[in-house]
């Protein structure tokens, strides 16, 4: 007789080695379930998992938690987001799980709050961030919903101060990079600063997504609730050295005999020969960038690198936001507040133009 598990969450997750395996959990952002599926073993595991959760306290911060992972509103961010979330709520979890309810309305709540970010700044301040800007997302929904009186960390600003003028990756780093990161890196680099894509996308770019000439995509991060029809579809040409790779890197693949061929179809691959994972890729990322001795930019910064080179290069911002996908705004907003403000080349070519005129 087959047993209805209510909530029960099934999860694929690629391992280093290249194998899927399937892990099962009591309900979203619950415990894991062990044994395997379908046996007594299993079924005592999701029951005891369950147990705990009807047992919960319903006054707490947890179960705040706990219903914001079950919401609809959760479910309707991307996946990369998804895991985020659920890494930052773990800590907020650990750090004040049991907290009141109730204790939400204390004036001295909020500069516990702020006390523990602080806390957490001193190794490391994006991420302290992160984690209050996540707690703060909780609590606001919590308001809407009605299970929260009220949202002490609304408007707590952040710690770290990011220096955006500088977080563009410079001609430098680029030929630092190519020298010294391991060269089954530099087609990530080469795609990003030719695309003006989110790493996310990248890593799931496949073959079949280029011609020769362009790479068409879907922009996941406009994909809501699994709806595509509102997502943001982007046909980007391709330069000629983005081309050059792209072309070498499908010559040397097609070139290899059947048995030998990656069986992934992604474009970009670890060493292995395997699609990345979204920790992996960062992980490497992080070990090239280090190796090549880049310490100032991201792999996100690459986006707004684009956006700046083509903006150098003479493109306006409604041919900048067809290439890389932002809406004209955020164009606007990167060149205005950020990038431009200080590149000597625009004024170079601002006095030239006087001159000339």
């Amino acid at each position: 007789m087959r047993v209805k598990m209510k909530g029960l969450k099934k999860v694929r997750k690629r391992l280093a080695s290249g194998q899927v395996e399937i892990y099962y959990y009591a309900w979203a952002g619950g415990p894991r379930v062990e044994g395997k599926f379908g046996t007594p073993a299993f079924l005592a595991s999701y029951n005891a998992a369950v147990a705990t959760k009807v047992a919960a306290r319903t006054d707490t911060l947890e179960s705040l938690v706990d219903a914001f992972l079950d919401s609809s509103d959760f479910r309707a961010l991307a996946a990369a987001t998804q895991a985020d979330y659920r890494r930052h709520l773990k800590i907020v979890t650990g750090e004040f799980g049991d907290f009141p309810i109730v204790a939400l309305t204390d004036t001295r709540t909020r500069g516990e709050f702020m006390a523990w970010r602080d806390r957490r700044a001193l190794k490391s301040k994006r991420q302290a961030d992160y984690s209050f800007a996540v707690l703060a997302r909780l609590l606001s929904w919590s308001v809407d919903r009605g299970l929260a009186p009220y949202n002490p960390c609304k408007r707590g600003g952040t710690t770290y101060r990011a220096k955006r003028t500088t977080a563009v990756w410079s001609e430098v780093d680029e030929a630092a990079f190519y020298a010294k990161a391991p060269p089954h890196m530099h087609l990530a680099l080469r795609l990003a600063l030719w695309t003006g894509q989110r790493q996310g996308d990248l890593l799931k770019l496949t073959w079949a997504q280029y011609d020769g000439a362009h790479i068409r995509l879907t922009q996941g991060k406009s994909i809501r609730r699994g709806d595509t029809s509102a997502a943001t579809r982007i046909i980007i040409p391709i330069g000629k050295p983005l081309r050059d790779a792209l072309d070498a890197a499908k010559a040397a693949r097609d070139a290899l005999p059947e048995d030998e061929r990656p069986n992934a179809d992604t474009i970009l691959l670890t060493a292995r020969g395997t699609s990345w994972t979204r920790d992996g890729f960062k992980t490497s990322w992080g070990k090239a960038c280090a190796k090549a001795g880049i310490r100032d930019v991201t792999f996100h910064d690459l986006r707004g690198t684009v956006v700046t080179r083509l903006a150098l290069a003479g493109a306006t911002p409604p041919e900048i936001a067809t290439v890389t996908g932002h809406s004209l705004r955020d164009v606007h907003e990167i060149l205005d507040r950020h990038y431009l403000n200080r590149d000597l080349r625009l004024a170079q070519s601002a006095i030239g133009k006087l001159e000339k005129g």
